[in-house]
């Protein structure tokens, strides 16, 4: 993927490009299942047709940035 994951005090962000919408749309899918099993949801959105933008916090911690995403960031870019 093209970049690192971005970290600010209240969100952790990367965007990661792919040929076209059905591989960008898999890895979505596949996010949703890492997502489920950590029990840690970020927010997704898919643009200009082959983009998924990632941006997760903990909401339960006042919408900081802890452990919890960084592991989950860990494992999204495991796919």
């Amino acid at each position: 993927m093209e970049q690192d994951w971005k970290e600010s005090v209240d969100t952790l962000e990367k965007t990661f490009r792919f040929k076209d919408f059905k591989v960008a749309l898999s890895f979505v899918n596949d996010v949703g299942k890492i997502a489920e099993r950590m029990n840690h949801h970020p927010d997704i959105c898919i643009q200009n047709y082959n983009e998924v933008m990632i941006s997760t916090t903990t909401h339960s911690e006042g919408r900081v940035v802890t452990q919890k995403d960084r592991k989950l960031a860990r494992a999204i870019d495991s796919i």
